[in-house]
């Protein structure tokens, strides 16, 4: 709405002010006459005041209903002095100058600022379409006969059985009927590892089934699943989440209160002094000279260049008063998986027994996994290749749901999996590895056994990954007093370790998802203001909780349109940059508003006549430059923002 009022109304502003006689007298040209001319002003600043000035003009009346004057008070009622005034004038029935190119150029310019503001804010979609996007369209349920049909996930009723096959996501919420599969419950849980559930085993809507199919009895629908409960906790955090007034807004109430003042005291003033024509014509010249362009530009200005300036830094601005706020962050509360870590299991230690191999040992292990599509699975493979090792083709591979997998490699029957592997087959680890698994256990590594002809000639530790950019992000925040925190899914032995190696001040580990959001609660109450980093679902309650909401942009959509800010980049060293755009972003904000308000200190009590005693008025025309002049400087002040590119880029 903005954008088309502004262009309709500088399109007819442009005339107005061309043949403006003050403009024309400063630049020493004359405008083209022509029959109907002399009117050309009147219309078009008549149409530029209904037109362009509708929005503040109802927007004046909405604040002054509330009693909460504001910027949309102040503007309307400059405008609408301003035109009333001119309307007198041009039919002659008052003696004094007109406003109709100071109206028309005061209704473009502000149009042009709120219509950055607006832009500003502006997001691309709801957190909570982005949530509903988790489930599938279509579930496959289990008839009487024992098939399965195609039916929308709507028409899913409680008692119902679905099949849900490997790689798909689980329609609703249910208990499992038949079948084992391991389940990757990320982006709910946060939980990095996929859990492996069985018969009688909770599975919600939106997880993926990762190995094998199995039959769910749905047992939750519509409002009452998960998934709906998550979408409740952000949409009530939204509602509740902190949101200041705009700096422009506070200091328009402040001027609206000290303008009407002013024009009431230059009206009675000069009543008193029996100067009937001096009274009007400073009474209005106040008011009109009491809403500068300069605020109403001061923080949109800034807004939209730290914006564009963040965005080709790879920091996305969706929500300004996040940005503004960010500059008082307390405590920095990082998701660990996908956000402080990469959120991919890898290889990152390998124990062989006496005698056996080790490259030939993870060879064969990579040729049994080679088939599968576990993460796991691939963190093995990408290790082998890694190194460089000759990774031999493998026969008659099968998937043991829950336990690991088998296959035939040179001769060798092969295995690889876990505890309940080693349980199946009645065997034991090697003596001589006991230490090293006792060690990463109590790290909270996952550990996965080789086995080679029933005999146990390896064991790998997997663990995810501490993101080498984590390390200097934490430092440097820490370095600028800010307090790092850690919240996760993750079991407590997980979550220390990684805590220790990146130097985090406080963890919160084994957190279900209405925790996370508990979690930054918990923090707010204890008067730290916070800002809530994150990728998955389950944050997303807390990203929008939080005073400030930061999304890895690497993470899901709804995270990310839960957030106020994203990070392009998976580089929590963004977090860095967002805090030091915010501070140089507010030192603009104020600066322009510091100049609007002097200003206006100096400008009102000239265009009201306190030295007229001394033989000097303040002009309607010169009031009326230096609200340009003052526009101008705003503007150029705004642009000096572009000098912190330098100190808010991530490092590559």
């Amino acid at each position: 709405m903005f954008r088309e009022r502004f262009w309709v109304s500088l399109v007819l502003t442009v005339p107005v002010v061309v043949y403006a006689e003050a403009i024309q007298d400063w630049f020493g040209y004359t405008a083209p006459t022509f029959p109907g001319s002399a009117w050309l002003a009147p219309v078009l600043g008549t149409a530029v005041f209904l037109y362009g000035g509708w929005p503040f003009l109802t927007g004046g009346w909405s604040e002054l209903k509330a009693r909460q004057p504001g910027m949309m008070l102040l503007v309307a009622m400059a405008v609408t002095v301003a035109f009333g005034s001119s309307v007198a004038t041009t039919l002659g029935l008052v003696n004094l100058v007109d406003f109709w190119w100071e109206m028309a150029l005061l209704v473009s310019v502000m149009l042009l600022g709120h219509w950055l503001e607006m832009r500003a804010l502006g997001q691309a979609r709801g957190a909570l379409a982005a949530l509903a996007e988790l489930l599938p369209d279509t579930a496959e349920r289990v008839t009487d006969h024992g098939s399965t049909e195609s039916v929308p996930v709507g028409d899913l009723t409680i008692g119902d059985v679905v099949l849900v096959r490997p790689g798909s996501r689980v329609p609703a919420d249910g208990e499992i009927a038949s079948g084992r599969v391991e389940v990757d419950e990320s982006m709910i849980t946060g939980e990095s590892n996929p859990v492996a559930r069985s018969e009688g085993d909770r599975v919600v809507a939106g997880t993926v089934a990762t190995d094998s199919s199995v039959r769910v009895r749905v047992d939750a629908v519509g409002e009452d699943t998960t998934l709906a409960g998550i979408q409740r906790m952000v949409e009530d955090a939204q509602r509740s989440s902190t949101r200041v007034q705009a700096l422009a807004d506070r200091a328009a109430a402040l001027l609206f209160y000290v303008a009407l003042g002013a024009g009431l005291i230059t009206l009675i003033v000069w009543l008193g002094l029996g100067d009937v024509d001096m009274a009007m014509a400073r009474t209005i010249t106040v008011l009109v000279i009491a809403c500068p362009h300069a605020l109403g530009l001061a923080i949109p200005l800034v807004t939209s260049i730290s914006t564009s300036l963040s965005a080709r830094n790879g920091i996305l601005v969706k929500d300004r008063l996040a940005l503004e706020q960010m500059r008082t962050i307390d405590t920095v509360l990082f998701d660990k998986t996908g956000t402080l870590t990469l959120g991919e299991h890898a290889v990152v230690e390998v124990a062989v027994t006496s005698g056996a191999d080790a490259d030939r040992t993870l060879a064969l292990a990579a040729a049994t996994e080679g088939d599968s599509e576990h993460p796991l699975a691939r963190a093995i493979v990408a290790h082998a290749h890694q190194h460089g090792l000759d990774v031999p083709s493998a026969s008659d591979f099968r998937a043991l749901s829950g336990r690991g997998v088998t296959a035939s490699v040179d001769t060798h029957e092969v295995a690889v999996g876990g505890p309940a592997l080693l349980r199946e087959r009645g065997l034991e680890v090697p003596g001589d590895l006991d230490d090293r698994i006792e060690s990463w256990q109590a790290r909270g590594a996952a550990v996965l056994h080789v086995v080679v002809d029933d005999a146990v000639t390896a064991v790998l530790a997997m663990e995810d990954q501490v993101r080498p950019e984590s390390r200097e992000a934490v430092r440097a925040l820490r370095e600028a007093g800010v307090r790092v925190a850690m919240v996760t899914g993750d079991a407590r032995q997980v979550a220390d370790a990684v805590a220790a190696d990146l130097g985090i001040d406080e963890v919160f580990a084994e957190v279900l998802p209405e925790d996370k959001d508990k979690k930054a609660t918990e923090l707010q109450q204890r008067g730290e203001a916070v800002a809530m980093v994150g990728d998955g679902v389950n944050d997303a309650p807390a990203l929008a909780r939080a005073d400030v909401g930061i999304a890895i942009g690497a993470g899901t959509d709804v995270a990310i349109e839960s957030a106020g800010i994203v990070l392009a980049s998976d580089d929590p060293q963004g977090v860095v940059s967002v805090r030091t755009l915010s501070r140089r972003t507010y030192g603009k904000m104020i600066q322009n508003l510091v100049w609007a308000a002097g200003y206006n200190a100096a400008a009102i009590p000239l265009a009201a006549g306190v030295l007229a005693w001394a033989g000097f008025v303040l002009p309607m025309s010169v009031g009326a430059a230096l609200m340009s002049l003052s526009t101008i400087i705003v503007a150029l002040n705004a642009q000096l923002l572009r000098r912190a590119e330098s100190e808010i880029a991530i490092p590559a």
